[in-house]
């Protein structure tokens, strides 16, 4: 069987992400006051990991999805962003619906998060949002944050599901129903144990600065701010 820690990896959603799709994940976070909200709070947790980061000069962010942090990355007026997504198209509607003053501080990259093409050691952090909540299987997570480890000459902002809170709890009853109904499709989304993530992370090579919650014991969200081991 592959070595999932050595194989290039490819998620069974991945190619769903086309330009229709592209465009509807930009205006989800734009719809109704309830995910401006969120997206305000995601903003709030991402500046604070920033600032516990160090406040890095070049940040990778993978994955840009459609550009939503952007304008947060470029308020630092030193730091160069190299925005990168496994999808041209979600790369395309981010170029499209940013501002010239963001653009101009923008690369873009089309690359998968688990084969970075990039140098070792080539940015200052890496910027992972909405991203690892995607990946239900250790030997995958460990995978890309080792391929991260690599990347990253310092640290690493992931955010992911975790448990110990009463929405991971309710997803978890909803989980078990579905499964007596014997729901089937591609389950793409995962409540990982923090203890569990936190042991990948240091077998990774990284050790851990912090964490920060969305709503504390009540929302999955949680924001950790790593350190490449020997930094």
């Amino acid at each position: 069987m592959p070595d999932t820690a050595t194989q290039p990896v490819k998620l069974p959603f991945s190619d769903k992400y086309d330009r229709q799709h592209a465009h509807a994940y930009f205006e989800k976070h734009r719809d109704g006051l309830a995910r401006r909200l969120s997206h305000w709070r995601d903003e709030q947790l991402a500046r604070k990991a920033l600032a516990l980061a160090g406040h890095p000069s070049l940040v990778l962010d993978l994955p840009s999805g459609a550009g939503r942090f952007w304008p947060l990355l470029a308020e630092q007026p030193n730091r160069v962003i190299i925005g990168a997504d496994n999808s041209a198209d979600m790369l395309d509607v981010a170029r499209a619906s940013q501002s010239p003053a963001v653009l101009e501080r923008v690369r873009t990259l089309q690359t998968s998060a688990f084969d970075i093409d990039l140098p070792d050691r080539s940015v200052d952090c890496i910027f992972s949002m909405r991203l690892m909540h995607h990946i239900g299987e250790s030997g995958h997570r460990l995978a890309m944050l080792r391929e991260f480890r690599r990347v990253t000459r310092d640290t690493a902002i992931i955010s992911l599901w975790v448990d110990g809170n009463y929405k991971a709890w309710k997803r978890q009853r909803l989980e078990q129903d579905r499964s007596r109904r014997a729901r089937r499709g591609i389950q793409n989304r995962f409540v990982v144990p923090a203890r569990t993530v936190e042991q990948e992370f240091r077998a990774s090579g990284f050790r851990i600065l912090g964490h920060y919650d969305f709503l504390p014991l009540y929302a999955m969200w949680r924001v950790y701010v790593l350190r490449r081991a020997g930094a």
